[in-house]
């Protein structure tokens, strides 16, 4: 799998406004707040369980409420269409 190019991921960024391109443009972010440690780590879990049968992990921490995602796809070495996918999805278990 070959990273997107430069115009690609910006097209891609229009899809994904809660998401930052960190800076290289070999990965995005988000921070994400929730009630409570139990909410995230439900959260987490929803993701986990996506991440897996996509064979996609995200990189991410998890501090009581706060969970940081970091997406890329190591093998292409930058972004692919996975990561958006991912990114959509962690969106939509986020609401």
């Amino acid at each position: 799998m070959k990273p997107l190019s430069d115009a690609a991921v910006a097209e891609a960024m229009k899809a994904a406004p809660l998401w930052s391109l960190e800076a290289g443009g070999k990965a995005i972010r988000r921070s994400l707040k929730f009630a409570d440690f139990n909410a995230a780590f439900g959260f987490m879990t929803r993701v986990a369980l996506a991440a897996e049968k996509a064979d996609h992990h995200p990189e991410w921490t998890n501090v009581w409420n706060r969970v940081d995602i970091r997406l890329s796809t190591h093998d292409a070495g930058g972004l692919t269409a996975k990561d958006f996918a991912l990114a959509a999805f962690i969106d939509a278990a986020s609401q």
